[in-house]
């Protein structure tokens, strides 16, 4: 059997993804950026194979390496639609599987596993580190807003209590640090809130009790977002590293792809005049809502691009494309970050999903949120109420009346002025972040001299 390098020369990081959701995604592109800065690194890349094909599908630098790992899916299996039932199976099987690929990659490369690079969602990586006597360094792939609240969910389950809490969603709280305040209905689900016997609920619960042992936290979000979270969460763990936006330090490959128009729709629109409506892959408003939504646009008269998979058109009111298609785009896809970057783009109505927060702060373009779950309630609290740089829809759904007050705070109102200039001040600190000099990205150096072996 041939000998395993081990020399700092010859450092072999173990990726471990989350393979849901984007999670996946955002992790290959730190390592990307890792692997340009340190050739002589190994990265190996662990994954389903639903979720590798398309990561890699486009070129990659050559030492990283991808393995498919099972997604826990027994042969046969038939689901039964319960929500989070492929995670649940993934999550089952996960541990052992992780365990077995790094093994097989260890054989392959002939190098031993230096570090674990791994989604903060899988905390139980943080026991294979210590077995495997390397450091642990997770990455949470969301705000440092999010990562705090599970951080202290024990100190919130202790002081607010887990029982008779329905009903009490409006209730502020103000102790967490970091926090000038946070409705309880806007913290996660499966912190108070939802099943928290579930799978899930516990995963997100052992990762925040888990994150003491990192030897580094990676977030993607830039310090001057929320300097007073990053102080508190900087005083808790050894290193706490913000080296996004990573919508402007790592972003996926660009694809040259406009093959409906919206770019050259856009082209024709008056300046800051246009509604992006675009909710990703995950979330989907009811019929309802999007029958509300589309009511709303066309009664006030504003002009929009609305990303809208084909099988949900059929929901859109009878003869609304048709009356709207001088005003409005409806397509089935379109490219966010170019629309966001238009001059004509004035608003996001979106689901505020992390990734879609920052791809708007970097635009300056302020948001009008409807959100579903997860981090998304929280997230929109930040966004309306801490860094004031956007609203939530009246209600938290889509309304006619709603939606038209959201939209005339935005375009008519003096609200909105103050919004787009604030949402331009935090474009301003993302950008000076990610520069030469900026926090990020001497927060990135940090990490790679983690990676590498070199001590801090």
């Amino acid at each position: 059997m041939s000998t395993i390098n081990s020399s700092p020369k010859n450092q072999h990081v173990a990726v471990l993804a989350f393979p849901f959701s984007t999670h996946a995604g955002p992790l290959l592109g730190l390592v990307r950026r890792l692997a340009d800065a340190a050739p002589d690194v190994t990265f190996s890349f662990f994954s389903t194979t639903k979720s590798n094909q398309p990561l890699f599908s486009v070129p990659t630098p050559d030492n990283i390496i991808a393995y498919d790992v099972s997604d826990g899916v027994p042969e046969g299996y038939v689901f039964s639609g319960k929500p989070q039932e492929e995670i649940e199976l993934f999550l089952k099987v996960a541990p052992e599987n992780f365990r077995r690929g790094v093994e097989a990659a260890e054989a392959d490369t002939e190098r031993r596993i230096s570090s674990l690079l791994v989604d903060c969602f899988l905390w139980f990586a943080a026991e294979m580190a210590v077995e495997m006597r390397v450091p642990w360094l997770p990455l949470w792939t969301s705000g440092a807003c999010s990562l705090s609240v599970h951080f202290y969910t024990d100190l919130i389950r202790q002081t607010v209590g887990t029982t008779d809490v329905a009903g009490r969603e409006n209730e502020i709280l103000s102790f967490i640090p970091g926090f000038s305040a946070v409705r309880l209905g806007d913290l996660p689900s499966g912190v108070l809130f939802g099943n928290l016997e579930s799978p899930f609920s516990i995963m997100l619960h052992k990762m925040g009790q888990a994150l003491s042992r990192a030897t580094a936290i990676t977030i993607n979000s830039f310090e001057d977002l929320d300097p007073t979270l990053i102080k508190d969460l900087k005083s808790k763990f050894p290193k706490f590293l913000n080296v996004g936006p990573f919508n402007l330090t790592s972003p996926p490959p660009r694809s040259n792809t406009d093959e409906h128009g919206c770019l050259a729709w856009l082209d024709k629109q008056k300046a800051k005049s246009v509604a992006y409506i675009g909710f990703g892959t995950v979330a989907t408003p009811s019929p309802k809502e999007i029958v509300a939504l589309a009511e709303a646009l066309e009664a006030s008269g504003t002009p929009f691009i609305w990303s809208l998979r084909d099988n949900m058109t059929s929901h859109l009111p009878k003869g609304f494309l048709k009356r709207n298609s001088e005003t409005g785009k409806v397509v089935p896809w379109a490219p966010q970050v170019q629309v966001l970057a238009h001059a004509s783009t004035g608003v996001l109505i979106t689901h505020c999903g992390w990734n879609s927060v920052l791809e708007s702060i970097a635009a300056g373009v302020p948001m009008i949120g409807r959100p579903f779950f997860g981090d998304q309630p929280l997230n929109i609290w930040m966004v309306e109420n801490e860094w004031q740089i956007g609203l939530r829809v009246e209600g938290g759904i889509f309304t006619k009346s709603g939606t038209m007050r959201a939209l005339e705070v935005i375009f008519s109102n003096e609200e909105g002025k103050k919004l787009k200039e604030r949402i331009g001040v935090y474009r301003d600190l993302a950008l000076k972040a990610v520069g030469p000099n900026g926090s990020s990205t001497e927060n990135f150096k940090t990490l790679l001299k983690v990676v590498t072996g070199h001590k801090c």
